[in-house]
């Protein structure tokens, strides 16, 4: 979990200073970005997520964890 939230603290990091150098300089490389980020982040936490429903609901139900 730890993780996880030092992903999102940086993909918020990383939308503000882009957000704030588009507004800055109107490049619109910036805004290319962010959406790049935004994309992977939340690749990021799909992953992350099917593994934990994974752990969760389908090894614990067939008792391969106990």
């Amino acid at each position: 979990m730890l993780i996880l939230r030092l992903i999102v603290v940086l993909v918020i990091l990383l939308l503000a200073i882009s957000g704030g150098m588009y507004i800055v300089t109107r490049n619109p490389r910036y805004i290319y970005f962010a959406r790049q980020t935004l994309r992977v982040a939340a690749l990021i936490l799909l992953v992350f997520a099917s593994l934990y429903i994974l752990e969760r609901y389908v090894l614990v139900g067939w008792r391969v964890l106990l």
